[in-house]
């Protein structure tokens, strides 16, 4: 099976590009399944519906989200009644929308997403680790569900690496969202499990990760107020990682970095 992860979507830009893409990565990269990090597609900050069903509609089969979550107050509802729109699992209980999704592909294999945030440098949530490992104890790798997929949306790359080595062998992939800079630690673990501490964004490199540069930068010279922050509106560049499962298993037999488009070196994993 071949799983394509596109990290986080920054504003207009970074959605157009992946509506405008996705379809042709689609068919060129032989994706069996397709997912997006969205919480940071409507003017930096949340995702509304209808940018969630653009996404759907150009071919994504899950879209995770991350601290941002409920920027976009009409996402509550919506989420609610779209369980292929999945929001950390260690949000406080009761909070609309579920952590974890599992679909069915056209030729009937079941893939299991989950979205987790960290803890280190972010929001005080539920142990990310712990509930990982209750919710994963319903599946089983291979047989039940014939890949899982964890979008960890975390700061810390010491949290994302320490929460790949402790699911190694139980997910077929660990990657990591929220800091918008594509790592170059792609690899499969020694227990199968393929990482990436982070697969960077969507949106334009000329910026401070996805927002124009001159505010972004102005806030770090000085502690006062300034204008509002608004995503840099340059040409994109599509990021993320590509993974190749064994059918037997669910474990990654191969995994490649993705960046598509704008600034950044080019990367294309093989056809």
């Amino acid at each position: 099976m071949r799983i394509l992860f596109l990290g986080d979507i920054v504003g207009r830009v970074g959605r157009d590009s992946v509506v405008a893409a996705l379809p042709g990565l689609r068919t060129a990269l032989r994706v069996d399944c397709a997912i997006v990090n969205g919480e940071n597609a409507s003017h930096g900050f949340g995702l509304a519906p209808d940018m969630a069903r653009a996404l759907f509609d150009a071919g994504a089969d899950v879209i995770t989200l991350g601290n941002h979550a409920w920027d976009r107050k009409e996402l509550i509802p919506y989420i609610a009644e779209t369980p292929r729109l999945i929001r950390p699992l260690n949000f406080p209980p009761g909070t609309p929308g579920a952590g974890i999704t599992t679909v069915t592909l056209a030729d009937g294999r079941r893939v299991a997403v989950m979205n987790v945030m960290g803890r280190l440098f972010m929001d005080a949530l539920d142990c990310p680790f712990r509930l990982s490992a209750q919710e994963l104890a319903k599946y089983k790798l291979g047989s039940s569900v014939a890949a899982i997929v964890v979008d960890f949306h975390a700061e810390a790359t010491s949290e994302k690496w320490a929460y790949a080595h402790s699911f190694d062998g139980q997910v077929s992939l660990v990657v990591g969202t929220h800091t918008h800079s594509p790592s170059a630690d792609h690899h499969v673990l020694a227990g199968g499990t393929a990482f990436q501490s982070d697969a960077g964004m969507c949106g334009d490199y000329d910026s401070v990760i996805g927002m124009a540069k001159q505010n972004s930068a102005a806030r770090f010279w000085r502690k006062m107020p300034g204008d509002k922050l608004a995503p840099a509106d340059g040409e994109a560049t599509i990021c993320g990682v590509l993974v190749e499962t064994d059918d037997a298993t669910g474990l990654a037999s191969s995994v490649w970095p993705l960046r598509q488009g704008g600034r950044l070196s080019q990367a294309m994993p093989p056809s």
